[in-house]
């Protein structure tokens, strides 16, 4: 028991190290301690991340293949082709969705700058308030226009897939 709550002391010591939106669960045997630094090499650890409200506990020993969703969907490899439609359909009213979740983070950011500017007394060509301004509509700007990016090479690669399975549908009824 000395022993664990020794190892805690000694992990959250370096808790400065660690990721804030990370957590390591040390496993060894029958005892389990959580810490913000990497655990030490006789411990089996999991990675416990939280990010945008969701908590995901990830086994880190494991070797970990990052594949990006977007590559995946655009290389069709081992998908029927109409799965690949539906997937490329939902990934695009994925983002749609997201566009419109920015729209409505935009709006009530600017309602909120707008209430700063009210209550600071500041006139609406105040220097400040349109370098605020500007700055909210150029990031999500820059958001939605990826989105839009995303949304256009998936269309076309839903489009490319279309028309492929047209022209077989068209050669197989020929034959």
């Amino acid at each position: 028991m000395a022993r664990v709550v020794l190892i805690l002391l000694v992990l959250t010591s370096f808790s400065c190290l660690g990721e804030a939106s990370s957590i390591y669960k040390c496993i060894q045997e029958d005892k389990i301690v959580f810490s913000q630094s990497v655990c030490p090499k006789e411990f089996r650890q999991h990675k416990i991340e939280y990010e945008l409200g969701i908590t995901t506990e990830i086994d880190s020993d494991r070797k970990k293949i990052k594949i990006d969703p977007l590559k995946a969907l655009l290389k069709r490899q081992t998908i029927s082709k109409e799965k690949l439609l539906q997937l490329l359909e939902s990934e695009i009213y994925r983002l749609k969705q997201e566009n419109s979740y920015y729209e409505i983070l935009r709006s009530s950011e600017l309602q909120k700058l707008e209430r700063k500017r009210y209550w600071h007394t500041k006139s609406k060509d105040d220097p400040e308030y349109i370098a605020e301004l500007s700055e909210i509509h150029d990031r999500f700007d820059g958001l939605i226009l990826l989105n839009q990016d995303s949304m256009k090479q998936l269309d076309d690669r839903r489009n490319q897939i279309i028309a492929e399975t047209k022209d077989s549908e068209r050669d197989q009824s020929a034959n």
